[in-house]
C-alpha cells in the first residue's frame, strides 16, 4: 500500500510546486518557493496520514508523531522564512540564476528551481512517508529519533531568532554574526535542520526495510554542507564580509557544533 502513498505524494509535489511557480511568475519573485519548502514537507505528512488512516496501515503513534513533528519543523521554517524575505525582492540567487537565461522564463525556472526542488522534498521526505506505514509498536530507535529532532529543531529556531534580532540592531550592519549558538556553529541553522531529518528518519524504523531509506538525511545533509546551505552561504560571506569573516571562520566550527576556539 506504500505504492499508493509514493504515487499520491508525488501528485501532491506537482501541484504544490506548479503552484508556487505560478505564483512566482506572476508576482515575478522566484524566492516564495524558499517559504514554500517547508511547507510542502507538510503537505507530504499531511497526505501521508490521512491515506494511512484510510488504509488502516500503519502504528497510529508513530504515524501521529512523525506528523506532528513535520508539521512543527515546516510551518515554523515556512513562516521565519516568509518574514524574513518579505518586501525583499528577488533573492539574490534567484537573480544571478535568472540573468543567465536567454529564452522563456517559466521553462527554465522550472527546470533550474521547481523540478530540483519537488524532486529533493518528495525523495528526503520518504522517511516521513514510510512512517506513516511501520506497524510495529515504537522502539529505541524512536526515541532517540525524538531527541535528535528536539535537539536540531532548537539549534534551527534559536539559531535563526539570534540572526534576527541581531540583524534588526542597527550597530550590527556589515558585521559578523558570532554569538550565541553562532558562536559554536557558523551554521546552527543547517544543522539543525539535518538533525531534524536525522530524527525523523529514526522514527521511520519500525522494521529493518525502512533503514534503506537512510540516504534520505544522508542526501539533506550533504545538500546542506556542501551545495545549497553552508557551501553558498560562506562563499557569499567571504565576498561580503572580509577579514572579520575570515577570522570567524578560524575559530569556529563549520557545522558541528564545538566550543569555540579563543581568539587569537
Amino acid at each position: 500500500m506504500i505504492w499508493i502513498n509514493l504515487a499520491a505524494t508525488l501528485i501532491a509535489v506537482a501541484l504544490t510546486m506548479a503552484a508556487t511557480m505560478a505564483y512566482a511568475l506572476r508576482t515575478d519573485n522566484q524566492s516564495i518557493v524558499d517559504s514554500v519548502w517547508g511547507i510542502g514537507f507538510v503537505v507530504i505528512a499531511v497526505v501521508s496520514f490521512v491515506l494511512s488512516l484510510v488504509i488502516a496501515d500503519g502504528n497510529l503513534v508513530r504515524a501521529t508523531l512523525a506528523l506532528l513533528l513535520t508539521a512543527i519543523w515546516g510551518v515554523r521554517l515556512g513562516a521565519y522564512i516568509h518574514n524574513r524575505n518579505r518586501g525583499k525582492g528577488e533573492d539574490p540567487r534567484y537573480a544571478a540564476m535568472l540573468r543567465q537565461n536567454q529564452g522563456p522564463v517559466a521553462p527554465f525556472v522550472l527546470r533550474k528551481i521547481y523540478l530540483p526542488q519537488g524532486a529533493v522534498m518528495w525523495f528526503v521526505s520518504l522517511p516521513v512517508q514510510i512512517a506513516m506505514y511501520q506497524a510495529e509498536p515504537l522502539n529505541a530507535l524512536t526515541w532517540i529519533g525524538v531527541a535528535f529532532w528536539i535537539v536540531g529543531f532548537a539549534f534551527e529556531a534559536i539559531g535563526d531568532a539570534q540572526l534576527a534580532a541581531f540583524k534588526a540592531d542597527p550597530a550590527n550592519k556589515g558585521r559578523v554574526m558570532d554569538r550565541g549558538l553562532w558562536a559554536w556553529t557558523r551554521h546552527p541553522n543547517y544543522f539543525g535542520d539535518a538533525a531534524v531529518w536525522w530524527g525523523l528518519f529514526f522514527i521511520s524504523v519500525g522494521n529493518p526495510w525502512a533503514l534503506l531509506t537512510v540516504v534520505c538525511p544522508v542526501l539533506m545533509t550533504y545538500l546542506l554542507i556542501s551545495k545549497s546551505g553552508k557551501a553558498l552561504t560562506e562563499k557569499r560571506m567571504a565576498k561580503s564580509k572580509g577579514q572579520e569573516f575570515v577570522d570567524y571562520v578560524s575559530r569556529t566550527s563549520g557545522f558541528f557544533p564545538m566550543p569555540p576556539r579563543q581568539r587569537s
